[in-house]
């Protein structure tokens, strides 16, 4: 009989440059999901990203720590405790511009895809 369930013990490591942490649990890395993805980080302090628009709803809980969103110009922080859904192709910036890390959850649907994330050029 087959299993109904599936226990991640060993999420994939995305490869980063900036210090962020990314550990995805089920995606298009570990699982080949494209219809969710959900994954751990941890961004350092003074981390951040480039503005995007991305073609996926994105759910953030932040664990610990604080992490800084600045949402079609408004600019939003969320502490621990607290979540957040962004719609598909809303223009956000991700960043954790305080002295402590952030560690947050992240849900996507459709999967997190680099293709999907349009990022912008810096």
């Amino acid at each position: 009989m087959k299993k109904k369930y599936t226990i991640q013990k060993a999420p994939f490591v995305v490869p980063t440059t900036d210090g962020k942490l990314i550990e995805e649990h089920f995606g298009g890395a570990t699982d080949g999901n494209t219809l969710t993805s959900i994954a751990h980080m941890i961004a350092p302090p003074n981390w951040s990203e480039p503005f995007q628009t991305p073609e996926f709803d994105e759910y953030t809980y932040v664990i610990k720590g604080k992490k800084q969103f600045i949402i079609d110009g408004e600019v939003l922080v969320l502490k621990a405790g607290q979540s957040i859904k962004l719609e598909k192709n809303t223009r956000v910036q991700y960043s954790n511009p305080f002295k402590e890390p952030c560690e947050y959850m992240s849900v996507c649907t459709p999967a997190f895809s680099i293709d999907l994330v349009h990022r912008e050029d810096t």
